[in-house]
């Protein structure tokens, strides 16, 4: 009776170390997730979200758990290994999706909005109009075109590139980060590439006036018509910035470390 007891006592730890590692990892990873991670979802529904994850995952992850510590200190350096894991992963995740946000700064700057402001979270308090729909509209599509499928099955691939309890300090870790750091500014770049080329062309035409017509007050002529070609440009093209963000997302989570 005694070694049944001890059986069952030792079943239980096992299951409830794993429980705490895996559960590390998930919620660490949900700080940052984009999508899922946001900081307008209450911390109630996170939690929730946490926890399920983790019981899902749990039986996936377990067969390749390190064995339960004998001391308290291993368990915690372990525990403060996962949620460093968590918190890169995630932090990679964040930085691709940034691009669309950044990219509607580039836009505002582009098409004289820079100067209307909307404090964001995630931006800081110098994010433009366009930045800040942009910002919005990011959990959405993540959401309703199905990329949170993709991010969790990275995620699960993660767990296979970096077993339970091990650091995720690969010898290409670091160029990782700066890959995903630079896709993510050349994404938003070619994102604002026709305001951009827009702003180029327009302030040509705007400098051969004022040189051929001196005496006209060229800045209350610029102003309003880069506001308005912006505008226009804008409703033209909005529908395939996002449809290109969205398949670049597709590419740029499968890159992610297990994708």
């Amino acid at each position: 009776m005694t070694d049944f007891a001890g059986l069952s006592e030792d079943l239980i730890l096992n299951h409830a170390f794993g429980l705490v590692l895996v559960l590390a990892r998930i919620g660490a990873t949900l700080a940052f997730l984009p999508g899922l991670g946001e900081t307008a979802i209450p911390a109630v529904v996170k939690a929730g979200m946490v926890l399920t994850l983790t019981i899902l995952l749990l039986p996936i992850v377990e067969p390749a758990l390190p064995p339960r510590p004998a001391s308290e200190v291993a368990l915690g350096l372990m525990v403060m290994t996962e949620l460093g894991n968590g918190l890169w992963f995630g932090w990679l995740a964040r930085v691709l999706t940034t691009s669309l946000p950044l990219a509607g700064q580039f836009i505002a700057d582009f098409a004289g909005l820079a100067n209307v402001l909307q404090p964001s979270p995630e931006l800081g308090a110098q994010t433009t109009a366009i930045a800040r729909l942009y910002d919005v509209a990011v959990p959405a599509l993540i959401l309703s075109s199905g990329l949170y499928t993709v991010l969790l099955s990275a995620l699960v691939g993660f767990y296979r590139l970096i077993p339970p309890g091990t650091l995720a300090w690969v010898p290409d870790s670091a160029a990782t980060t700066v890959s995903m750091v630079a896709e993510s500014f050349n994404l938003a770049l070619r994102l604002a590439t026709p305001f951009i080329l827009a702003a180029v062309a327009w302030n040509v035409a705007i400098g051969l006036i004022a040189r051929l017509v001196p005496r006209l007050q060229i800045f209350f002529v610029a102003l309003p018509g880069q506001i308005g070609l912006g505008m226009l440009l804008l409703a033209a093209i909005a529908s395939p910035i996002v449809g290109v963000w969205i398949e670049a997302m597709r590419t740029g989570f499968d890159s992610l470390p297990g994708g």
